[in-house]
């Protein structure tokens, strides 16, 4: 039968100079300890880390910790802000940076990204800084009050929104806070982007929480954001911005990337015939794929808010197709799609007008 090993096996393990064996099932922090090297693995067999036996895993890059262990004096906190743990994803950090602001994520400073590392410890960006010009000397350690512990720079004051979320919903390990401007024209309007059109939003989004407006680095705009963050992995700061997590800070930023495109698209499919929305079954075909992977099941009364596009206010979906109860044409064309009329009356009057004076 084989054993599960926990954190104090290895430990254990290590203090006698042992290893483990190749098909041995670990705990979360048993894994992070291999990780960081605290043992060796028996020779000539790969580990047994994956879940199921799975030989084609997908890496597993959340960050573990066990309660109590977080470093307390001056000295454990650089000798832990300087691991090569930490100098490992504070170089993925600044590449991120890089992308998203390649993107045109990110105006001037705009933007920060954080990664819980710790019971009380999260690493995060500095403030004042454009993020396609960072260094990993730039980063910051702050506690779970947002307190400054290491770092030549100082935090970004936005960490508190970060950590309200990761306070009030624990799967929140890893924030990135961006301008995606398509993303963010949703926003500063107040509006959501639609549901149940694209497959992969609704799998890694699904309904999209707004934040009411609030000073940018102060508490009271944090709180409004943790309010909303934990029950979306996705809020738009009303007149701000978007702030997506997830449990780890690569996830985080495809989230990002992915509700822009959605929202881009959207406005695209708006302008030619709006979207045609699948229905309530195959949304709910999409929830478990989403809870399948682990990610929060929202709140029963806002999970398919937006899925019924026909009881949607009609400035919330201009041009939209419902195609649960839209009749078509022989040839599969709704009736009237796209029909004004109102332009079709002031079109009338103008082209009136033209023959008017083309007959003086």
């Amino acid at each position: 039968m084989k054993r599960v090993y926990t954190l104090k096996d290895i430990e254990g393990l290590k203090a006698a100079g042992g290893s483990i064996p190749a098909d041995a099932i670990l705990t979360p922090q048993a894994k992070e300890a291999l990780r960081d090297g605290l043992v060796s693995v028996a020779t000539g067999a790969a580990p047994a880390q994956n879940k199921g036996g799975d030989p084609y895993p997908v890496p597993d890059k959340e960050i573990y910790w066990t309660p109590g262990s977080d470093p307390k004096t001056p000295e454990e906190i650089q000798k832990f802000f300087f691991s090569p743990k930490m100098q490992a994803l504070k170089a993925l950090i600044v590449d991120l940076g890089l992308r998203s602001y390649n993107k045109n994520y990110n105006d001037g400073n705009g933007g920060n990204f954080s990664v819980r590392v710790g019971e009380n410890l999260v690493l995060c960006t500095p403030t004042m800084i454009s993020k396609g010009r960072m260094s990993v000397e730039d980063m910051c350690l702050v506690d779970m009050e947002g307190k400054q512990l290491a770092g030549n720079r100082k935090r970004t004051s936005e960490v508190l929104a970060h950590i309200a979320i990761m306070k009030r919903q624990p799967k929140a390990k890893a924030c990135c806070h961006a301008h995606p401007p398509h993303a963010t024209a949703f926003a500063i309007t107040g509006k959501t982007p639609p549901r149940c059109v694209n497959p992969e939003t609704e799998i890694f989004i699904a309904q999209v929480g707004i934040a009411d407006y609030g000073t940018p680095g102060t508490q009271a705009m944090a709180d409004k954001v943790g309010e909303v963050g934990k029950d979306h992995d996705c809020v738009f700061m009303l007149n701000h911005g978007v702030i997506t997590w997830a449990n780890e800070i690569e996830t985080a930023f495809w989230k990002m990337e992915n509700v822009e495109a959605h929202c881009y698209t959207s406005m695209l499919a708006f302008q030619i015939g709006g979207p045609r929305q699948f229905s309530d079954a195959d949304a709910e075909k999409l929830m478990e794929i989403r809870r399948a992977l682990g990610m929060i099941d929202q709140p029963k009364n806002d999970k398919f808010r937006e899925c019924n596009l026909c009881d949607t206010p009609d400035e919330l979906r201009p041009g939209c197709v419902c195609s649960s109860i839209a009749q078509t044409d022989v040839k599969g064309t709704p009736p009237n799609a796209g029909f004004d009329s109102k332009a079709e009356d002031i079109v009338a009057k103008i082209t009136q007008m033209i023959i008017s004076e083309l007959n003086k």
